[in-house]
């Protein structure tokens, strides 16, 4: 016999305690399952635990959409088949109330994932009424200064979900690939590219840094592991405001001992390729909730195409853009190169003038270096920078000397040329950016939980 669990409402605002909260015969906890699941549980009575993210009422049903965080589930409550509480409970609670739906699974090709619940129960943890951010159009402004909100909706869930995949695979591919995992300081005591975009903090009776990035300490793991990789947060304190810059972001530094350019290109190639596989194998309803066309993601596959600077000064000049040789490039520049393929595409070979300090140039031709920006498809930019180091201690303390850095701060870092130095390489591949990109994102200020910007720092 199915057991009913009479409910009591509950005040706004108010949560329910333990005990108050509904058990089967003998104490033991209901079948407690999620959304994610629900489909190996038809035809048997099952409870669900999440929030109300919209309801519907026709006469004596209630259809109740609930998210528990793993889908969203429609549960169909009749006055029939619950006490009067239960079913009163359904016309008190508003969106984003808290709630405990018990009920049988049925199978319904008709339901958005294929099931629904038929309720025998439904009881309130705690009752809202004037969720903020309602079922229509709300400014950007608006739903940033709500974002701890905000992430409950559907497309910025998705989202979220789809970047845990991406660092989920990252992680996944490096680790498969013989590299280790190393963590680096947040705190250090000098700049990686140049200190003009440094936050600067006090650290005792000293100067430190927020790190740009933790590459410098990656190359000293890479001459004790071969292969590592550091996944952590940058700060860079750029006054830029534009769509696809952070404050706060996530990088992925992977460190090779004894790989050239041509190496780190390959290595490059082939974490993008196989983290836009496992997206697309593992994170499909995301994808198309957030009506990516993921036809573009499947041409994904390497090679990558390969430009050089001087053939990239080209197009452009092609397309009616100007660039003196020995410019960087801008976001309007890196669209209309990305434009001309259907996937990633590698710019190699920059000025030595525009990139930091210690990247190898090119021995044919020292005035570039060899060194790589990977630009991403349909205007998203670049997702990775990354050049082989220049591994001879002269031509290093020289470069030092012309970036006008403080030597003393480098001591330890040309002691990696002192004891042991080989050629190496290694890059920097961005989260946000690329999660942007994979989702189909126009702002990475959406693909980050709690985005840091020019003039944000709130929630």
């Amino acid at each position: 016999m199915t057991q009913v669990v009479r409910c009591l409402a509950t005040p706004p605002g108010r949560v329910l305690d333990s005990a108050s909260l509904p058990h089967s015969r003998g104490g033991s906890s209901l079948n407690w399952v999620y959304v994610a699941d629900i489909g190996r549980h038809v035809g048997e009575q099952v409870t669900l635990k999440g929030w109300l993210y919209n309801k519907r009422s026709k006469g004596k049903l209630h259809f109740l959409l609930v998210r528990d965080g793993t889908g969203i589930i429609q549960c169909v409550v009749s006055r029939a088949d619950v006490s009067p509480e239960a079913f009163a409970a359904g016309d008190q609670m508003g969106q984003e109330s808290s709630l405990i739906v018990t009920g049988v699974v049925r199978a319904d090709d008709r339901a958005p994932g294929g099931y629904e619940l038929s309720a025998t129960d439904v009881r309130p943890v705690s009752i809202t009424n004037d969720y903020p951010i309602t079922p229509k159009e709300h400014g950007v402004d608006f739903l940033m200064s709500r974002r701890h909100l905000w992430l409950r909706s559907s497309h910025q869930h998705a989202a979220l979900r789809v970047r845990a995949e991406i660092v989920r695979a990252i992680r996944q591919h490096l680790d498969d690939q013989g590299f280790t995992l190393i963590d680096t300081p947040i705190l250090t005591p000098s700049a990686c590219e140049g200190t003009t975009n440094l936050f600067e903090t006090t650290y005792f009776d000293q100067k430190a840094y927020l790190s740009q990035s933790g590459q410098l300490y990656a190359e000293a793991a890479a001459m004790a592991f071969g292969k590592v990789y550091t996944f952590s947060p940058a700060f860079r304190a750029e006054k830029s405001k534009t769509r696809r810059h952070l404050i706060e972001f996530w990088i992925v530094e992977p460190e090779m001992a004894y790989f050239e350019h041509d190496d780190n290109l390959r290595v490059q190639e082939d974490l993008v390729t196989a983290t836009v596989r496992s997206v697309l194998e593992r994170r499909g309803a995301e994808l198309r909730l957030l009506e990516r066309d993921t036809r573009l993601l499947e041409r994904i596959e390497p090679p990558f195409p390969r430009i050089t600077y001087d053939e990239a000064l080209a197009i452009l000049k092609r397309h009616g853009e100007e660039v003196p040789w020995g410019e960087d490039f801008g976001a309007t520049h890196e669209t209309i190169l990305a434009s001309e393929f259907d996937r990633p595409v590698f710019v190699e070979r920059f000025p030595v003038s525009v990139k930091p300090f210690y990247m190898e140039p090119d021995p044919v031709r020292p005035e570039v270096a060899l060194c790589d920006d990977l630009l991403a498809p349909e205007g998203y930019g670049e997702i990775i920078g990354g050049s082989q180091r220049i591994h001879d201690l002269k031509l290093l303390e020289q470069r030092i000397a012309e970036h006008n850095l403080p030597r003393d701060d480098y001591e330890w870092y040309l002691d990696l040329r002192r004891y042991g130095s080989v050629p190496h390489s290694g890059f920097g591949m961005g989260l946000e950016r690329t999660v942007a990109w994979i989702c189909g994102i126009e702002h990475v200020r959406e693909t980050i939980p709690f985005p840091r910007l020019l003039y944000r720092i709130y929630p």
